[in-house]
């Protein structure tokens, strides 16, 4: 009995000795909290209407105690990073609705976290509903705001210079004579009812779809059985025939494989563009791409694998709505110039990262940002580049693997 009277005097003891702990530890957990930057803007009520009329806003409505939302914090404060910058495509933001319940309330949050895309000048609001990684939600951005990319500006730059860039032009017996008297073309002729030329028709729409950068070049097609005097006048005699034609004058027969690799080979060599067989063809038609003084466009393992095989590739992983990305771009472009003007062996390229072909090369290459900046070395990847991206730093970072005194 003596025992048991001394109990509720110990866990008072034990109380008073243990509570200045207790106190320190939640106001260090206080501080750090408090020391932690934010990049994702914090809307209440007040603020909310203000921020989503002055352009398009990604809001994550969240609990603190949610443990899904605690594992989306940093990724959701990473895309923040990247996208809040100075006049950004999108706004990164967050409601807490524990603080804010009849905000939440108002855009129908049901659950945490729930994550809702206002477009700008739209009333109703864009719910994401796939997977919380980065690839699938820059993807939905992407998609949603129809950005236009770096590639996507290249091409429409092309389709101004040349109107039938990337495409095949149907000719006839109006418009053959007067599209091919200048410049080069190759002319498909055909009839719809060859079995050879049905299946050769998609390949023809892919080899204009490659070449629309090219402006030296058109990809046409005629149908001899509704154009019969514009096949005499060139005899063909057989289905499909290619010819080759520069200023009006055919030059010559296309007799080689009819895939696309070969047929675009052909153009390029045709064009002036050095062209080789095989795999070493290929590596050095990367650094043939790179000697024109721009960054070479990687899509797909097969390109990503061929570009980074041999010498020394630098390569920016990116996504086109990116901040950092669009001011790194003439630094990168610059890069490109100046390197490639010195150096035959080095390759400066780029990765769009939202593009379906391209998301795993990005996942296998553990891209978690953009942009990210690694440099390959006869297929090795080094450790990813996190100096000043400079153009003076980014020279003397590539000099360390060529061991040149000057870039």
């Amino acid at each position: 009995m003596l025992f048991k009277s001394y109990i509720p005097l110990l866990a008072g003891i034990c109380a008073l000795s243990l509570s200045p702990f207790v106190a320190n530890a939640k106001e260090e957990e206080q501080k750090q909290a408090a020391d932690e930057k934010h990049f994702a803007i914090e809307l209440d009520p007040e603020t909310f209407d203000e921020v989503i009329a002055t352009g398009n806003v990604f809001v994550k409505f969240f609990a603190p105690w949610c443990g899904h939302c605690t594992r989306l914090h940093p990724l959701w404060e990473q895309l923040a990073e990247i996208m809040n910058v100075d006049e950004p495509k999108v706004t990164i933001a967050r409601v807490d609705c524990t603080k804010h319940q009849s905000l939440c309330a108002d855009h129908q949050v049901t659950g945490y976290p729930t994550l809702r895309l206002f477009k700008l000048g739209e009333t109703e609001s864009i719910k994401f509903k796939g997977t919380r990684d980065l690839p699938a939600i820059t993807d939905f951005i992407n998609q949603e705001l129809n950005t236009v990319g770096e590639e996507d500006l290249s091409e429409e730059k092309a389709l101004e210079a040349n109107p039938n860039a990337g495409k095949v032009v149907e000719l006839t017996e109006e418009t053959f004579a007067k599209h091919v008297s200048n410049g080069n073309h190759f002319v498909k002729f055909f009839a719809p009812w060859c079995g050879h030329c049905q299946r050769l028709a998609p390949t023809w729409e892919k080899l204009a779809q490659a070449l629309i950068k090219e402006s030296d070049v058109t990809i046409s097609k005629v149908d001899c059985t509704q154009y019969r005097s514009v096949c005499q006048d060139f005899e063909v005699k057989g289905y499909p025939t290619m010819l080759w034609i520069e200023d009006g004058k055919k030059i010559e027969k296309y007799a080689g494989a009819r895939d696309l690799e070969t047929l675009t080979a052909y153009v390029e060599k045709m064009i002036g563009t050095p062209s080789k067989s095989g795999d070493a063809a290929k590596k050095d038609d990367a650094k043939d791409e790179a000697k024109k003084n721009t960054v070479l466009q990687l899509s797909g393992d097969s390109e990503f694998e061929k570009a980074t095989a041999d010498g020394i590739t630098f390569i920016k992983f990116y996504a086109p709505w990116c901040g950092h990305c669009q001011k790194l771009q003439p630094t990168w472009e610059q890069l490109a110039t100046d390197t490639v003007s010195t150096e035959s062996n080095i390759v400066i390229a780029k990765v769009d990262c939202t593009t379906p072909e391209n998301k795993q090369i990005c996942i296998d290459q553990q891209v978690e940002g953009y942009p990210t900046l690694f440099l390959y070395k006869n297929g090795k990847r080094q450790n990813e580049y996190n100096g000043s991206r400079s153009l003076p730093e980014l020279q003397a970072y590539i000099k360390k693997f060529i061991g040149h005194d000057e870039l």
